[in-house]
C-alpha cells in the first residue's frame, strides 16, 4: 500500500508501543511500500512505554514523526478539534500559495489626476493586510502627494465589498466573539478602539487617510465614508504594502491573533476562488491544500474557534513533515514560539522547541510543531490534541511528552 493511500486510510490506534524500526518498515510517508514482514518480536523504545503511561486512558492523541516517517502514535487517527493550531494549516497554506516575502497591497483608487487634481471620490482599498495602522496610512498620503495631487474633489470612501463582512463560521460558540474583531479587507488599528471593537474600520480608516492628506495640504472636499467600490475598473493612484507575510505570521502565531487568522483566511479565499473573500472560501483553500498532501480535515475557519474544525494528530504531524521538505519550512518552523515566548510563556524552558498552542473552552486543549532531538541532533515534528481535560492538567501532560520525546527518540534509520 502507498503512503498516500496509508495516509487516508489512517494508521490503527494500536501502533502505541510499536518500536521505531517496526514503524519505520512498514510506514514511510515519501510513497515507499512496505518493506518486508512485520518482525515476531518488536521491542519497544522504553520513550514511547513512558509517553504511553503519562497518556494512559486519558481523552488525548498523540503522534511524533522523524525524517518525514511515524514514530509513535497514540489514538493519532482520532478527528479532534485543533483549536488555535488550525492557524498552523492556515501558514501553511498561506506560505504555500504567497512565498514567504509576500507583501499585501492598500491602495488609492480614482480617476487620473488632471493638473493635480482629482476630479471625483477617491477610493481606500484594503486587500486583507491585518496589520494596517495609522503610520501606513501617512505613508499613503505621502505617496498621493509626492504623486503631484494636490485636492480631491470627493471623499476618501473606505471600501467594504473587497471581502464578505461575516464575524463568524459554522461551529463558532457566542463567546467566540468576545475574541475577534470583524476581519474586513481594510482592517484599520486591529477594528478596536479604547472601548472595544469597532464595526465601521473602513470609514474610521477613510478618516485618518483625509487627515493625513490635509496635513500635507492636499484639499479633500468631500467628507470620508465607507461604501462599495465603483463597478467600473479605477486607476491606481497610490500603493503601500505590509510587513512581509513571514513577519505578519509570527505575530499571529507567537500571540494567536485570531483577527489576523481571519483576515488572512479571507485573502487566502479571495485569492483562489476569487473577489469578495471569504471566511468559507478560505477553509475550502485550507481543506483543498491538506487534500493535496493525502490528508483529510474539516475546517470552517482559519483561526481555530470552531468546535467543529476537526483534524487528527497523524494528520498534523504529515502535514508539518510536508512543510519541513518546502523552501518555505524553516520560515514557518521561525513563526512559533519557542520556549518561554508568546503563548508558550512560562512553559518547556530548556527545551528547543517551536510549537503552536491551542486552547477552547470545553476543555480542548493542543499543542503541535517541532522539537528539537538531542541525540540526533535534529527537528521531529509532534502533536497533541486532546479534549476533556482541565487546562492544567492538559498542559502538564502536553510539557511532560514533550519532554520525553525531546530526550529518547532514537535517529531514524536511512533510507
Amino acid at each position: 500500500m502507498s503512503g498516500s493511500r496509508l495516509a487516508r486510510a489512517g494508521w490503527p490506534a494500536s501502533a502505541v508501543g510499536l518500536s521505531f524500526a517496526l514503524l519505520a518498515s512498514a510506514f514511510a510517508w515519501s510513497g515507499s511500500a512496505v518493506s518486508g514482514a512485520m518482525p515476531q518480536r518488536a521491542r519497544v523504545a522504553p520513550w514511547i512505554v513512558r509517553v504511553q503511561r503519562l497518556v494512559g486512558d486519558l481523552p488525548i492523541s498523540v503522534s511524533v514523526a522523524e525524517d518525514g516517517r511515524l514514530v509513535d502514535a497514540h489514538a493519532g487517527n482520532v478527528p479532534r478539534p485543533p483549536a488555535s493550531d488550525e492557524k498552523l494549516l492556515l501558514s501553511m497554506a498561506l506560505l504555500d500559495r504567497f512565498g514567504a516575502r509576500y507583501r499585501i497591497p492598500t491602495t488609492v483608487e480614482g480617476p487620473r489626476p488632471k493638473d493635480g487634481l482629482v476630479g471625483g471620490n477617491v477610493w481606500l482599498v484594503g486587500h486583507g493586510d491585518p496589520e494596517l495602522n495609522d503610520a501606513a496610512l501617512a505613508r499613503l498620503a505621502g505617496k498621493m502627494g509626492a504623486s503631484g495631487i494636490r485636492s480631491v474633489r470627493g471623499s476618501v470612501i473606505g471600501v467594504t465589498n473587497t471581502f464578505t463582512r461575516e464575524r463568524s463560521a459554522p461551529g463558532w460558540q457566542p463567546i467566540a466573539l468576545k475574541f475577534i474583531a470583524l476581519p474586513t479587507a481594510l482592517t484599520f488599528d486591529a477594528n478596536s478602539g479604547p472601548s472595544g471593537f469597532v464595526f465601521d474600520p473602513e470609514r474610521r480608516a477613510a478618516a485618518r487617510l483625509t487627515a493625513d492628506l490635509g496635513a500635507l495640504g492636499v484639499r479633500v472636499s468631500g467628507r470620508a465614508r465607507a461604501g462599495r467600490a465603483p463597478a467600473a475598473a479605477q486607476d491606481i493612484l497610490a500603493t503601500v504594502r505590509s510587513a512581509p507575510l513571514i513577519d505578519i505570521l509570527r505575530r499571529q502565531n507567537r500571540d494567536s491573533l485570531n483577527l489576523d487568522a481571519e483576515v488572512l483566511t479571507k485573502l487566502l479565499g479571495a485569492a483562489i476562488y476569487g473577489s469578495p473573500g471569504s471566511i468559507a472560501k478560505g477553509a475550502r483553500t485550507m481543506q483543498r491544500w491538506a487534500q493535496h498532501h493525502h490528508v483529510d480535515v474539516v475546517a470552517h475557519d482559519g483561526s481555530g474557534l470552531s468546535h467543529t474544525d476537526k483534524i487528527s494528530t497523524n494528520a498534523i504531524v504529515q502535514l508539518l513533515s510536508a512543510a519541513s521538505r518546502e523552501p518555505w519550512g524553516p520560515a514557518l518552523r521561525s513563526t512559533l514560539p519557542a520556549a518561554g515566548q508568546g503563548t508558550l510563556a512560562g512553559r518547556l524552558l530548556g527545551l528547543g522547541v517551536r510549537a503552536k498552542t491551542g486552547t477552547l473552552l470545553k476543555q480542548v486543549s493542543a499543542l503541535s510543531g517541532w522539537v528539537w532531538l538531542r541525540r540526533p541532533h535534529r527537528w521531529a515534528e509532534f502533536s497533541i490534541l486532546s479534549r476533556g481535560l482541565s487546562k492544567p492538567q492538559a498542559v502538564a501532560l502536553e510539557n511532560g511528552i514533550v519532554s520525553i520525546i525531546s530526550k529518547h527518540v532514537p535517529v531514524a534509520p536511512s533510507r
